[in-house]
């Protein structure tokens, strides 16, 4: 059972995504962007119809991300729950919904033509949150974050 976060979750959902015929019929995705999940970064490419590579690199090497997602781990944690419990994240757990909610950016850039690559891309973004809940997780303790 893959830990969140560490590359493996992500490349277990990549894996579940790359295999739905429903991701495809979004459109084509070209993005690269950053999770933040406390001190950790994690980079997922996003390339035509599929998520090409899953990655991490450190918070002071960002710069040639198109936007970063950035939450406290217990955010993170608490999305992720709400996906599994529910299939799809419910209104308050949805990606725009946390972007119009937080008092800080959640997708964060500072090329603001890049950060639109959120707005663009967002439903691609948000399916690939939502095939989380195909996938069991377990949750690394505060500690290790």
């Amino acid at each position: 059972m893959p830990v969140f976060p560490s590359v493996e979750w992500f490349q277990a959902v990549a894996d579940v995504v790359n295999k739905d015929p429903e991701y495809r019929h979004l459109g084509t995705c070209d993005a690269r962007v950053g999770m933040e999940v406390g001190e950790q970064v994690f980079i997922i490419n996003f390339e035509a119809f599929e998520i090409a590579a899953i990655t991490r690199t450190t918070l002071d090497h960002k710069e040639d991300l198109d936007f970063t997602l950035v939450l406290p781990p217990e955010q993170w944690e608490a999305m992720i729950r709400n996906i599994k419990a529910h299939g799809r994240a419910e209104l308050d757990y949805t990606l725009n919904s946390i972007d119009l909610g937080t008092a800080t950016e959640f997708a964060r850039a500072d090329d603001y033509y890049r950060r639109d690559l959120f707005y663009r891309f967002n439903q691609s973004f948000q399916h690939f949150f939502d095939a989380s809940a195909k996938i069991e997780t377990q949750f690394a303790e505060p500690a290790r974050r």
